[in-house]
């Protein structure tokens, strides 16, 4: 199983000074990948609450500094040279799909061909109005974003006429590394989100969840792809793991393991929200990749 870790990104550890070093630090240390998050606002008083959250404590506090994902990837890119880069999600909805081909292709590029595309569609409906999205049709915009950035990555020439959406014929010159685009891994936990995942994703960013929580989620993707007449078992998995503060190392070691004996591709730790500083969390980063490796 490979295993990643965030990037300095959000709360205390969003120092663009930082991410540099992290990153270079990270991948020599033999992490498999380096992630990074998205989040836009933090209302006073937010339409939505974050799950398991309160009206009193609506989201984690520490989203109220949150540094631009692609710009964390594109500095990561240019520090590393083996480690996958990832998004644990972007909420492809927010963005103009034109404009997010050009900006994850470019990263491809920029990268390598180390981008692993991990999009999602949020739960906040203050974040929708924000940037004037439909929060209603968040998931027909990601299904009309993901048929967008297929013909960009693989057509000469392009149009696209859709709901939201519409490019005339234009000719593409911009190409990703990897052929035919980069991987698009979609996240969510619902029965729709999964069937997604199952008919058009490469694979799937999710959280650690109970088993057989996470057993159902994983095997209505899969019957999606039996039907969509896709191979299942060429489906990825790759987790996200939240260690809450004070979280040792043999603990997150612990649910590693347990990610891995699923059969997981991938797990990565977020260690934002459990230490206060970047090198804290390298330093306990380290010390879970290799307890994890040794057995």
């Amino acid at each position: 199983m490979q295993i990643g870790i965030a990037l300095p990104q959000y709360g205390t550890h969003a120092r663009a000074a930082a991410i540099a070093g992290f990153a270079r630090d990270a991948e020599a240390a033999g992490f498999d990948s380096l992630w990074v998050g998205d989040r836009s606002l933090t209302p006073v008083a937010p339409s939505d609450l974050y799950p398991g959250h309160t009206p009193e404590n609506p989201y984690p506090p520490e989203y109220k500094t949150f540094l631009d994902p692609l710009t964390v990837l594109t500095v990561a890119a240019t520090a590393t040279g083996r480690a996958r880069l990832g998004t644990s999600t972007l909420n492809a909805p927010w963005y103009p799909p034109l404009l997010l081909a050009r900006s994850l292709t470019s990263l491809d590029q920029v990268s390598g061909g180390r981008l692993d595309a991990g999009l999602g569609i949020g739960w906040m409906r203050d974040e929708y109005a924000a940037v004037n999205a439909d929060f209603g049709r968040r998931g027909a915009l990601l299904d009309e974003t993901l048929d967008i950035l297929q013909g960009m990555w693989t057509e000469e020439t392009f149009a696209h006429e859709g709901r939201q959406w519409t490019i005339p014929p234009s000719r593409v010159g911009l190409r990703p590394v990897q052929r035919p685009g980069p991987p698009v891994l979609l996240g969510g936990f619902s029965p729709a989100a999964m069937r997604r995942v199952g008919r058009r994703a490469d694979g799937w960013v999710g959280v650690v969840l109970p088993p057989e929580a996470h057993t159902a989620l994983w095997a209505t993707a899969r019957r999606a792809a039996e039907e969509a007449g896709r191979d299942p078992d060429a489906l990825r998995r790759c987790l996200r793991h939240n260690p809450r503060p004070g979280t040792s190392a043999e603990d997150i070691a612990t649910v590693l393991r347990g990610i891995r004996a699923t059969g997981a591709d991938g797990c990565f730790i977020d260690l934002q929200q459990c230490v206060t500083e970047p090198e804290e969390a390298l330093e306990l980063g380290i010390e879970v990749l290799e307890r994890v490796r040794a057995g």
